[in-house]
């Protein structure tokens, strides 16, 4: 295959959350101010693949743009634990070695998707928590910030209602703002990275499915690359991200088939959200049991972006 048409050959796919998202509860300013934040970080990633560059240099980049805006629970806009803190999870994954990082419970690391590569390839380990991930961050050098750089007035009013509610460690609007990207580069190597900032109103440093490696996030060359959103209990049950991968390897079938079979039994168990999916043969899929899921695909052909169920 020349060069040219290798370069043409690059996808990728985003999402910023699924859940209850639809058009009577979404105000246009707000649709407006997402579709345009999807579509800057598909640009960003694009520029990576379009030059070349790595799967994985992509989904960090794009994941990172997605993490600085507060229209995403991820970064800046996580939202708070009961206590009124924001802990943040992430997790990446290099489908070409396997090499994967993760880490949970960061409190002051602007971007928690870079803490995640720093742990994949300059620690020994895969999956680092709370302060220990929040040390290894400060001697990696990556940039610091209070806690409070995480906070918005919107998140703070979602945690007052569900206290209000008293409705338990729910997230009150059904909204798993979760972002996650997966991207095949020219070289034919897949990636997927995912960051959050857990359920609002989350208890007993509890850990969802995002960091978890083969539950939100999974990354493996001989099969597809997954990042995912939603009730993150179900998710790690059902082993997802994992599970999609494997039934790609094993059962020879397409992409969205493994991906809607695995949703589906997701929601046998009682769990709602949605997955992304690239494969090393192009295949970009979305499955998503909820009635939205913020969401974007890029290629050499362009980008698009959507986020209710009928688009």
């Amino acid at each position: 295959m020349s060069t040219a048409a290798q370069a043409a050959d690059w996808k990728l796919v985003i999402h910023g959350g699924a859940g209850v998202i639809e058009r009577s509860r979404l105000k246009p300013v707000q649709e407006k101010e997402i579709r345009a934040a999807l579509d800057r970080a598909l640009a960003a990633g694009s520029e990576i693949l379009a030059g070349g560059g790595s799967a994985l240099d992509a989904v960090e980049k794009t994941v990172k743009v997605l993490e600085d805006d507060p229209n995403f629970n991820a970064g800046k806009g996580a939202v708070f634990t009961y206590e009124g803190k924001n802990e943040l999870d992430a997790a990446i994954m290099d489908g070409r070695t396997r090499a994967a990082g993760a880490v949970t419970g960061v409190t002051m690391t602007k971007n928690p998707v870079g803490l995640a590569r720093r742990v994949m390839e300059n620690s020994p380990h895969v999956f680092l928590s709370r302060e220990g991930a929040d040390q290894f961050s400060k001697e990696q050098g990556l940039e610091q910030v209070p806690n409070s750089y995480f906070a918005t007035p919107e998140r703070r009013r979602q945690l007052d209602e569900m206290k209000a509610r008293k409705v338990g460690s729910f997230d009150v609007d059904l909204k798993y703002g979760t972002v996650g990207a997966v991207a095949l580069d020219a070289q034919g190597h897949v990636a997927a990275a995912t960051s959050t900032g857990g359920l609002t109103g989350k208890r007993w440093a509890r850990i969802g499915d995002s960091p978890i490696i083969g539950a939100g996030t999974y990354a493996d060359d001989r099969a597809c690359a997954v990042s995912a959103t939603g009730a993150g209990e179900y998710f790690i049950r059902e082993g997802v991200a994992h599970e999609i991968c494997a039934r790609l390897r094993f059962t020879g079938e397409s992409a969205k088939a493994a991906a809607d079979t695995v949703m589906a039994e997701v929601k046998a168990l009682g769990g709602t959200g949605g997955v992304i999916v690239v494969t090393p043969k192009g295949e970009t899929e979305y499955s998503f049991n909820t009635p939205g899921m913020y969401r974007g695909k890029a290629s050499a052909e362009g980008r698009s972006v959507a986020i209710f169920g009928d688009e």
